[in-house]
Formats: C-alpha cells, structure tokens, sequence
C-alpha cells in the first residue's frame, strides 16, 4: 500500500505520495496467535533521493492509514508504526486511535529533556510506546525504559551472548519483550525458552519439511473433494464425503455463513449451503479449510491461514486488473496464492504436494519455481511480506506486470480486509 497525501521531507521537497508503499508484518505472541501487525514504509521510486527522515515516512503511514480506516489496514489487533525525534514533535498523534496503536521510538532517537517530556505526555493521555532494536543498556534506554511497554531486539543484530545479559534484567522489570527478524523456528525456540512474548518474522511460513508425513484425515477429506470437484462428480458424493468428517461439515458451516461470503440469510444444512455456493466457491473455500484446521498441538494457524488468503485474494485482484473479462485466470491466481503455503501448512515438498492434488502446467511452474504470468504475480505478492529488503525487487516486478503503486495500493488494502474478516471466521 502506497501513502495517500504528500509529505514534506528535511529539504523541503515535495514527496509524491505514489513513490510509496507499506506493507505489513505479522508479529504473534507464545502460542503463534496473531497479536499485532508492524506498519512498514518504503519507497519504490529508484530515481528519487533516498529518504531517510522518518517523519516524512511516520507522516504518510498515519495519514494512508487514517484515510483508508485503520481497521481495514489492522484488522482487529494493534499496529506498530516507527516513531523518531521529529516524529514524536509533531502533532501527528491526534489521527491515530491510542488504543489500536504502539509507537516504537527508534534506536537513532536521542533523549533529551524534550523527548521526555514530550513522551510522558502522550503516554498519559493513552499511547503505548515500544523501543526499537535494543542492543545494549544504555543511558537513553535507561531514561526511556519507565515510560514504555515493549522491548524489542533485532536478532540480527543481537550477539546471543547479549540477548541471554539483557532479557532477565528487562523481564525482571515487567517489560513485555518482543523478538524481531525471527526467520528460524530455532530462534523462536530460543527466545522463547528466554520468555519472549511477541515474535515478528516469517518463521511460520517457511516450511520445515518432514521425511514421510502423512495428511491428517481431515486434509486428506479435504483433498479427496478437491478432486471430485475437478472431476465433476456428482453432488451427492461430493455431500456423502462432507458428512463423512464432523469437522469438516461445521468448518464448511462456519465459512458460509461468515460476513466474507456474504450470505443474507444463515445456512444450516450441507447440502443447502453446496446448493448456494455452488463449484466454483465451494472449491474456493476447500482450499481455505485447509489452513482452517488447528495444529496438533492446539496452536491457532490463524497467522498461517490470514497470510495464505492475503496472497491469494491479491493475487486474484491483480489478474482481474491485467486480465479483465478472464473469470478462470483469476480463480487460477486465487488457487496458487492459497497453494503457495501449503507445503509449511503440510510440512511436505511442493513436489509431494502436487502429486496429491493435480494442477496444470501454469499452476505448477508458479508454485515450483515462480515462473510465467502466474509465477510474476506470487513474486511480488511475496515482496511486499519483506518490503523492508525486497523493494527494489517489488518495484520492478510491477514495472514488468504494467501494475502502479496506486493500482496496488487498493488490492491490498482489499486482500488486507478479506482475508482478516475471513480468519476470524474460519
């Protein structure tokens, strides 16, 4: 998502609003449960001075959140947005909701009577602080420490030699402590061995395949009518399969009836709810259902589920917009965006997985190797999860699909409200 309105920048240049996007990073608590999402800006314009005031960037994050709705950019847990010395001078604050919002005062900020001054202030009148990329007990950090919730440390940037010194003295003083650029499950491991209570990083996405895993029943229910359908069996058998798993029928219940369907009136019977939905988007949420089931150790995949949905709800609005008219090219992107995380959902190879579930050609190269129209799309749409390193690769990637950064703005703002409104149903 790009910022709405221009900023002004320390030379006083005029920021084009178009030159920007955010995205969003999920960050979970103990139990990998959704608790929050971090705001992040960058800009996509290579030929624009670099920017490195982090008001302009604070600026155009608040006023493209407020203009949007900040419950569409959020959904329903808090965002975390950068905040430096200039930043915490303005009068900016007065856009944010200060129970939906944690401000995180970055490393570069330097404490002076003002800065105190300034922060107490806004804590008392409702704003959750956090301090950014800690790595050392430092005066600043002692003087703003009273003052704030979260800690939060950068494991790329953090010795494990540092990290075991400074968390029991942080818990020791009721501080909630937050792991960012966690991209291991060995690092989540870790610090939460250390008592960490919020991890940010893309650990749970990435797949940790394991020799000779079967599909659990319910997947494997799942997968059966996913193959019926693409046969085109009748409706009684696809129903007979339904009812043949508890689980599976209330999960079907529960998506047809949540606000992301759309349906007037409650549906209370499979073969009712097969009748309304029809093929087409009863194949489009046997594909969700597969991330809808709870782990084996009761853990939420919710996480999971909204980041499979997300990509897959883009990438179906940008072949809509690049293919107009072409309904199967877009059921084609929704299906590769859900399908792209399968094999962390099934701990399998992709190459196993597809063995399970047939797939065309194109919907192959895409998920094994990002290749084609399809494959294009899946890359950029994976770009914007790690904005902060892959930008310049994102901008050329909408370069190549003839997409602008307005065009983007509005699916993902879209993919964004979807996917949430559907996880907290599924």
């Amino acid at each position: 998502m790009m910022a709405s309105v221009a900023t002004a920048s320390p030379t006083k240049r005029s920021l084009r609003v178009r030159e920007f996007l955010l995205a969003r990073q999920p960050i979970l608590n103990r139990a990998q449960e959704l608790s929050g999402y971090e705001l992040l800006f960058r800009n996509t314009d290579p030929h624009a001075a670099h920017v490195t005031n982090d008001l302009s960037a604070t600026a155009a994050v608040i006023s493209h959140a407020s203009q949007l709705g900040m419950e569409k950019v959020i959904g329903n847990v808090p965002g975390y947005i950068n905040v430096d010395a200039a930043a915490l001078m303005s009068e900016m604050f007065h856009f944010l909701p200060r129970d939906r919002i944690v401000l995180e005062i970055v490393e570069t900020t330097r404490v002076t009577p003002q800065i105190l001054s300034r922060v107490q202030a806004l804590v008392e009148d409702g704003f959750t602080f956090a301090l950014d990329d800690v790595i050392a007990d430092t005066d600043d950090v002692r003087q703003l420490l009273p003052l704030v919730e979260i800690v939060k440390f950068d494991l790329r940037d953090m010795p494990l030699s540092a990290l075991l010194k400074l968390t029991p003295q942080f818990r020791a003083m009721g501080k909630k402590l937050l792991a960012e650029k966690v991209e291991t499950l060995e690092q989540f491991q870790i610090c939460l061995d250390l008592g960490f209570d919020y991890f940010q990083g893309y650990y749970f996405a990435k797949p940790a395949v394991l020799s000779g895993k079967k599909l659990s029943p319910s997947q494997m229910a799942v997968v059966r009518l996913l193959s019926l359908l693409s046969s085109e069996a009748e409706d009684d058998e696809v129903e007979q399969v339904i009812k043949q798993d508890i689980s599976l029928g209330i999960n079907l219940l529960k998506l047809v009836n949540s606000p992301a369907v759309g349906m007037k009136h409650r549906i209370d019977s499979l073969g009712q709810a097969l009748f309304i939905l029809g093929r087409h988007q009863l194949q489009r949420w046997l594909q969700i259902m597969l991330y809808a089931e709870p782990c084996k150790k009761g853990q939420s995949m919710t996480p999971l589920l909204t980041l499979a949905t997300t990509r897959g709800k883009l990438m179906e609005l940008m072949a809509e917009k690049l293919r107009p008219g072409r309904r199967a090219i877009a059921d084609t992107a929704f299906t590769i965006g859900i399908m792209s995380l399968t094999d962390t959902l099934f701990s399998l190879p992709m190459e196993d997985i597809l063995e399970q579930i047939p797939v065309v050609d194109d919907v192959a190269n895409a998920l094994l190797s990002r290749k084609g129209f399809y494959g294009d799309m899946l890359r950029l749409t994976e770009y914007l999860e790690h904005i902060e390193e892959a930008c310049p690769l994102a901008a050329a990637t909408m370069k190549r699909l003839h997409l602008t950064s307005d065009e983007l703005c509005k699916m993902e703002v879209a993919a964004y409200e979807w996917s949430d409104q559907l996880s907290r149903n599924a």
